[in-house]
C-alpha cells in the first residue's frame, strides 16, 4: 500500500519519472530472480555445512539453549 501511495505522489510531482518507474520496475524484478535463486542455494549449502559440523555434538546430546 505504501509503494502505491509513493508512486501516486511521484506521479503527481514528476509524471515522466513515475512512468519510467512503472515500466522499469518489472524488468528489474525479473533481473533479480537469478540472484535470489543463488542466495537460496548458498543459504542451503551453509545450513548443510552447519548441520554436518554440529552433528557430532548433537549425537552426544548437546542441545543449544534457546534465548
Amino acid at each position: 500500500m505504501v509503494k502505491i501511495l509513493l508512486w501516486f505522489l511521484l506521479l503527481f510531482f514528476c509524471w515522466p519519472l513515475a512512468l519510467l518507474v512503472l515500466v522499469l520496475y518489472p524488468l528489474l524484478w525479473l533481473l533479480s530472480i537469478p540472484f535470489r535463486v543463488v542466495g537460496i542455494a548458498v543459504k542451503g549449502m551453509l545450513d548443510l555445512i552447519a548441520a554436518v559440523v554440529t552433528l557430532p555434538a548433537r549425537l552426544l546430546g548437546y542441545r543449544p539453549s534457546r534465548l
